[in-house]
């Protein structure tokens, strides 16, 4: 949780000379503004002037005298109107519109590629121009009443949002719009003859920024709650996956169920994988690519755990499609007794009534505006203990001296047998730090008006990613590194330290015990940021889908899915029949 104040310029009043001086300059802005808009107005105008074989001359030297005299009152009364009042709501709009775009939230228009970006195309801005200037005409007709004008400039607007329709480049549009154009131009022409005021048209400008600007924010607000909702979605295809090869384990008889080469698990010689997931393509995604860029897979030893519902399915698919000369085994978490409410605090607290009133309460917000900041942390994932077990590496893993975790939204593009052999100098977990020069810190995940945190930690301190770690789990034990997260985990019963999630427990728990890898070795963003520099995600040994455009979904960003994709079994007869390969082979 940040807790930064912004800070704003006060003005300074000490004297009557500065004050007509600011008076002065803010008056001069005002000016200034005000014929930047005529000099659109002009121009746009002009421009469709032009098509009608006219000439705009008159009518600008008109304009030119207007302004002339309006600068002559201003030099003789520049105090006149309290102009910083006007000026003020205005900048406050521009700057809250900069701030509208603070996340990557994917384009949806996935069967328009011009979407991706905006026109460029003359024509269309031209007429989107003349239809603002026609909007802000009427605005001041109707203040004015003149109705006939007024109601005339609806129907210009009518017919040339009626010629525009949805296009968004020049080849959409019909080529009888130029007459539309002119006869826009020429009535706009008009309009400005009886209506241009440099206030009033500022104003309504003005107004029509502020109102642009507050649909922006809410449209935001709904994109950023419709993505979230989405990321919590199983798509069909891979629910059929699961439902068909979980039917067909349980049909086999069990000497069938077993898989080979079990004496590998615990050969602390060998390299050690953690996956944790309930998703089926996905595992096998990280499976494959991982095999498939390994110099030595035999000696590549995978321990998966998923939940009950789909140990079947995950068993009954690499049964199916072994990964080569590697190892795999298959757990369900369900079956460590061990795991318990008694002794993991966070299953203590998903059995309070306080969690259970988060979570389940009939009535709690899933509207728009109530509820899309919350629905991130009501992810259904946050209540698996698939998530939390990374915290109990050393008991699900007794026998081991590392292990390299993975989540499943990652893929494998070269050969990670390097990663044992880094010094990790002490330290416990190997992981690659996110943190820029003023993001991804500690303050960002943790609440810092809290004194346990506070006290405890650096705000400043250097974020990391989980996703591909490497755990030491010797150095674990000697620092009891699950007792140091139960600490910390029974202090936030209440979620006044961090929300939940399993990464702000991380940062806590591993603090001080984190040793910064290469970022070559892990390159994040793939689910949320559309700018990547595709020579780090070629040179990376391991790309992060993080963020809530996962590869599997629809929502996902198609210049990335291919990196993930390629790695399906398509022959695969299941794949087939739940139209998984018409779904992600086309990428």
């Amino acid at each position: 949780m940040t807790n930064e104040l912004d800070g704003a310029d006060q003005p300074n009043n000490s004297s009557s000379d500065k004050s007509r001086e600011a008076g002065l300059s803010i008056e001069k802005i005002c000016y200034d503004k005000c014929e930047n808009i005529a000099s659109i107005s002009v121009q746009t105008t002009e421009e469709s002037v032009q098509l009608l074989g006219t000439s705009a001359k008159p009518t600008r030297r008109r304009l030119e005298e207007v302004k002339r005299e309006k600068r002559d009152k201003r030099a003789v009364n520049p105090g006149q109107q309290d102009d910083e009042v006007i000026i003020k709501p205005e900048n406050a709009a521009v700057e809250r519109s900069k701030a509208v775009d603070s996340a990557f939230l994917g384009k949806y228009s996935i069967w328009r590629r011009e979407f991706d970006s905006e026109s460029s195309d003359s024509t269309v801005r031209l007429i989107r121009d003349q239809m603002i200037m026609a909007r802000v005409y009427s605005s001041i007709a109707k203040s004015k009443n003149k109705l006939g004008l007024y109601l005339e400039l609806l129907r210009q607007l009518k017919e040339s949002q009626r010629a525009l329709g949805d296009a968004s480049t020049d080849s959409e549009i019909r080529h009888s719009v130029s007459q539309r154009i002119k006869e826009m131009g020429q009535f706009l022409i008009k309009a400005r003859d009886q209506l241009f005021e440099c206030k009033a048209v500022t104003r309504d400008l003005r107004s029509m920024l502020q109102s642009a600007d507050e649909q922006v924010r809410g449209l935001k607000k709904q994109s950023t709650f419709l993505s979230q909702l989405v990321a919590k979605t199983i798509p069909n295809g891979i629910h059929c996956l699961s439902m068909r090869l979980s039917i067909d384990y349980y049909l086999l008889p069990p000497e069938k169920r077993k898989f080979p080469r079990s004496e590998n698990l615990e050969n602390p010689n060998l390299y050690h994988y953690a996956l944790f997931s309930d998703n089926v393509l996905a595992a096998s995604v990280v499976v494959n690519s991982t095999i498939m860029n390994a110099k030595d897979p035999q000696k590549h030893v995978f321990h998966l755990v998923t939940d009950k519902l789909n140990f079947g399915a995950m068993n009954m698919w690499f049964l199916l499609n072994p990964p080569g000369e590697a190892t795999i085994h298959v757990e369900n978490v369900d079956d460590f007794k061990w795991l318990n409410s008694s002794y993991c605090p966070v299953l203590r607290q998903l059995e309070s009534s306080a969690m259970k009133e988060y979570y389940f309460r009939a009535n709690h917000p899933t509207t728009i505006s109530a509820g899309s900041s919350n629905l991130k942390y009501r992810n259904p994932k946050y209540l698996s203990m698939l998530n939390h077990l990374r915290f109990y590496l050393p008991e699900v893993y007794p026998k081991l001296d590392k292990i390299l975790f993975l989540d499943d939204d990652i893929v494998v593009q070269k050969d990670l047998t390097g990663l044992w052999s880094v010094d990790l100098k002490g330290n416990v977990n190997g992981a690659v730090e996110t943190c820029g020069e003023s993001f991804h810190r500690f303050d960002k995940y943790l609440n810092f008006s809290n004194p346990h945190i506070s006290q405890n930690f650096d705000p400043n301190a250097c974020g990391w990613a989980y996703g591909m770690n490497l755990f030491d789990l010797k150095v674990w034990k000697k620092k009891d590194i699950t007792g140091i997260y139960h600490k910390w985990q029974t202090l936030n019963a209440n979620r006044s330290l961090w929300k939940l999630g399993t990464l702000p427990p991380g940062l806590i728990t591993f603090y001080g015990l984190t040793y910064p890898l290469n970022k070559s070795w892990h390159v994040l963003g793939l689910g949320y940021n559309p700018s990547i520099d595709p020579a780090k995600i070629k040179k990376a040994a391991v790309i992060h889908y993080n963020g809530n455009m996962k590869p599997w979904l629809e929502l996902a960003m198609a210049r990335y899915r291919p990196y993930w994709s390629k790695y399906i079994t398509y022959n695969d007869p299941y794949v087939q029949t739940c139209k998984l390969t018409s779904v992600y082979s086309q990428s």
